[in-house]
């Protein structure tokens, strides 16, 4: 079955490493087709207002217009010739150049569902926290604002094909199963592991409990092992009507004093996982799993972790 990815390139060296995780990880997921898409420069409310009744205005639009319709053409011309370089038909591969009409994030995220792309792919710039609060970036938008279509947000070089699912139980974590299973469908070599981090009373409430705490975690304890017992078996399913063997599936259980996201960063690196597969929300859609995630693509290095909403 086709899988049809959307690969969001500016020239940077971000995009590039995107590009060149995609080309690599094609050799484990087949079926792969490319959509590379660039979106031009927004250009001024007012210019467009003006060049309705000034005919200088309307003239100097058209040649702004042409100009980033040009070089929006170049870099896309250029991520394409590189994955060409490196192995990809150029008939699995296609071109998008769009004007920012409603800002580039939501120029892609339109496109992807209006094409029906099974993942966005996007470079991710790693800017420190201080940065990502005053400006944002297109990555992070994207990430942010996506609600159907999985992101997989590229940090760095990826040197290894082994992945790792960090799942609670939860129906968002059911989901970004199901995409592992899409996109791995039939593959007959990868491992995948089903990493869980037990959650601990703090991951629900930050106030320090003098009382009954011990109880309270014995509950949580209790309850999420009832819980994910359930959620392995439905998963493996999953997995398997796909076409990967159960031999191929593996399960790490983590009891962790750390934060549920620097266990699963501080895992994936430790067992040398670079993709990294986690759902968006927690069970009954708790705030913190959405954390998690915020965390994770953070700072996972030299990883591509996929969101799935």
């Amino acid at each position: 079955m086709e899988k049809k990815i959307l690969i969001a390139v500016d020239g940077s060296i971000h995009s590039r490493k995107a590009i060149e995780y995609c080309i690599d990880i094609c050799s484990i997921i087949k079926g792969m087709h490319y959509v590379l898409i660039n979106i031009q420069p927004k250009i001024s409310d007012f210019l467009i207002h003006e060049s309705h009744i000034d005919p200088q205005a309307k003239a100097g639009l058209k040649e702004i217009a042409d100009k980033n319709h040009r070089h929006s053409m170049k870099i896309l011309d250029e991520s394409m010739d590189t994955m060409i370089k490196l192995g990809i038909n150029k008939k699995l591969i296609e071109k998008v150049s769009l004007p920012a009409l409603k800002g580039t994030s939501k120029e892609i995220l339109d496109y992807a569902k209006q094409t029906i792309c099974d993942a966005v792919v996007v470079g991710n710039r790693g800017t420190t926290k201080f940065a990502e609060a005053f400006r944002g970036s297109i990555a992070n938008n994207i990430i942010e604002y996506t609600d159907t279509i999985p992101v997989w947000a590229v940090g760095g070089g990826i040197n290894s094909h082994k992945v790792m699912l960090a799942v609670d139980g939860s129906e968002s974590s059911l989901v970004a199963v199901d995409h592992a299973s899409f996109m791995f469908s039939g593959n007959t070599s990868i491992d995948i592991t089903l990493m869980h981090v037990t959650p601990r009373l703090r991951d629900y409430c930050a106030i320090d409990f003098k009382k009954d705490a011990d109880l309270m975690e014995e509950i949580i304890a209790h309850g999420d092992k009832m819980c994910i017992d359930n959620f392995y078996a439905r998963a493996q399913k999953i997995l398997t009507d796909a076409g990967i063997r159960k031999s191929q599936i593996h399960i790490l259980e983590v009891g962790s004093r750390i934060s549920i996201g620097r266990a699963i960063v501080k895992n994936a690196k430790k067992h040398g996982c670079t993709t990294l597969i986690v759902g968006r929300r927690g069970v009954n859609d708790a705030y913190f799993m959405g954390s998690v995630s915020r965390y994770v693509i953070a700072n996972a290095k030299n990883c591509a972790v996929w969101l799935v909403p």
